[in-house]
Parts: C-alpha cells; structure tokens; sequence
C-alpha cells in the first residue's frame, strides 16, 4: 500500500532539511520513496514556492503534473475566478476518487500557512518506527493519508 504523506515544519527551511532525512531512510531501505515535493512560505509571501524532488524519485514517478495539480487545489483555489475554480473542482472530484478528499485538501491548506514549510512524500513499506525516530529531531507534524493499491494505481491513471 502507498502512502502520501505530508509532514509540516514550523519554519520556512524545515522541509528542505529534512529531504536529507528521508533520502537517508530509502539507503537504508527503511522506507521506498515513489515521488516527492517540498514547499516553503515565506512570511509575507502570497503563495509558497514549491520543489519536485527530481532526484530521488523512481521510474514510477507521478510527476509535476500531480504535484502542481495538488497544490493548485490547496494553495490557489481561493484565489482562482470562478471558471478556472470549477475547473479545479472537476480536478477535486478525481482527487477524491483515489483517496484525496476535500477534508485533506482543507487540512493541509489551513495548516501550511506563511512562515512554515512542508515535505509531501508518496512511499511505501515504511520500518515506522526507525521513520519517527529520524524525523524526531525536526519538530515535524504528520499528516497522513492511506492509498490502497487500487487508489495508488487509480491515482497514477488520473495524472497519467
């Protein structure tokens, strides 16, 4: 089973330090990293900036696509015109179809806010246990959303 994970650090370089971790934990074959992106918000910014993490992603990889699709929904579409807004809420309903459902979209929106940053992360096979104990030093928040196989495959199929 796949999981897209997205870990939420009180400061703006948070995310960025803790790409290291992760990159250390799938050497250590204690988790397998499909696909990951970062974001950081400035304080003050409008928007945050976002990273593909091209480097340490496998063959099987979603890609931009999935990844600007998910922070379109999360960080923009307060901001978008009614035209595009209902473009983006057609895109939700495929979200929600594999397991991305509006109740996520809101939460990571009203957590990740000016001054913080996030690390979002689909993996698999995760030694939990030795993964909390390498994050524990990052002062990080988990928020977790479970894809089945079938979601992950359906997931892929939507951003394909």
């Amino acid at each position: 089973m796949a999981t897209l994970t997205v870990w939420k650090f009180p400061t703006v370089d948070g995310a960025d330090a803790a790409v290291s971790t992760l990159q250390s934990l799938e050497k250590q074959q204690l988790i397998s990293l499909h696909d990951a992106a970062t974001v950081s918000w400035e304080p003050g910014a409008k928007k945050p900036k976002t990273n593909q993490l091209h480097n340490t992603v496998g063959a099987g990889a979603m890609g931009g696509m999935f990844w600007g699709m998910l922070f379109g929904l999360i960080f923009l579409v307060p901001l978008l015109g009614a035209a595009l807004g209902a473009a983006m809420g057609a895109a939700s309903g495929s979200l929600a179809d594999v397991g991305i459902d509006d109740d996520f979209i809101k939460r990571i929106r009203n957590e990740v806010t000016p001054g913080t940053s996030a690390l979002f992360a689909m993996t698999s096979g995760a030694v939990l246990d030795k993964v909390h104990d390498a994050f524990a030093g990052h002062q990080a928040e988990l928020i977790q959303t479970n894809l089945s196989d079938e979601q992950e495959k359906a997931l892929r199929e939507v951003f394909a």
